[in-house]
């Protein structure tokens, strides 16, 4: 009687809570996972930049060794001996060409694989030659000859108000364009296809029976590797 006396005088809480675990909650960076993830990232930087800085230097011994140069490209000489409209607006012309093409270079050679010459005036085509593919050499010039020669039918607001005010002068404002499609040549290397576009302003005297008011000089053309 008194132990169970006892027992009704003492606290009761109850039955024991057993001790609660203690899971762990990743963090925002993701642990392990993130971790691995920052890894390979790091790794693939460092690999794009050793290889652009190996292309880089690469390139900096290539040029070092070739010291490539542009070709050169010159319209030495023209002959017009006929330009002048017909009353239905054709334009007649003869003209004559004499383009240098100078590759400096000691170790490159130029394959041309086409060649299409193009003579315009005042921004209009009147003519269109292709001349024969050929394989430039080490430092050396190449001469080219196109003849334009025909008639064309040309309009424009402005284009015979130009062209009587070149008339009177005796000299005449014609461009040349080159489009050409070319390889490099290093050794036994070969590279791919490049479309460059050559232009040439030209002021060419008109030369009637001999006679004509001037002289053409030799014009520098320019040159256009990424058209």
């Amino acid at each position: 009687m008194s132990e169970k006396q006892a027992h009704l005088n003492g606290a009761y809480y109850g039955p024991s809570i057993p001790p609660t675990k203690d899971y762990h909650h990743p963090g925002r960076g993701g642990g392990p996972i993130g971790c691995c993830c920052s890894c390979i990232f790091g790794l693939v930087f460092k690999l794009i930049f050793t290889a652009v800085v190996f292309m880089g230097l690469a390139f900096l011994v290539f040029w070092l060794i070739v010291r490539p140069t542009r070709v050169k490209f010159h319209v030495t000489d023209a002959t017009l001996t006929q330009f002048n409209f017909s009353t239905d607006s054709n334009l007649h012309y003869n003209l004559a060409l004499n383009l240098t093409i100078r590759n400096p270079n000691k170790k490159i050679g130029v394959y041309y694989d086409r060649i299409e010459a193009r003579a315009l005036y005042e921004g209009q085509r009147f003519s269109t030659v292709t001349l024969t593919p050929f394989y430039q050499g080490h430092k050396t010039t190449n001469v080219l000859n196109p003849v334009f020669q025909g008639q064309q039918l040309i309009v424009g607001s402005n284009l015979l108000e130009e062209f009587n005010q070149q008339k009177s002068a005796g000299v005449y404002e014609i461009e040349m364009k080159l489009y050409l499609r070319i390889r490099f040549k290093l050794g036994r290397i070969k590279t791919g296809k490049f479309k460059p576009r050559i232009e040439c302003d030209l002021k060419v005297p008109l030369n009637q029976n001999g006679n004509s008011v001037g002289t053409f000089q030799t014009e520098k053309c320019s040159i256009d590797y990424f058209n």
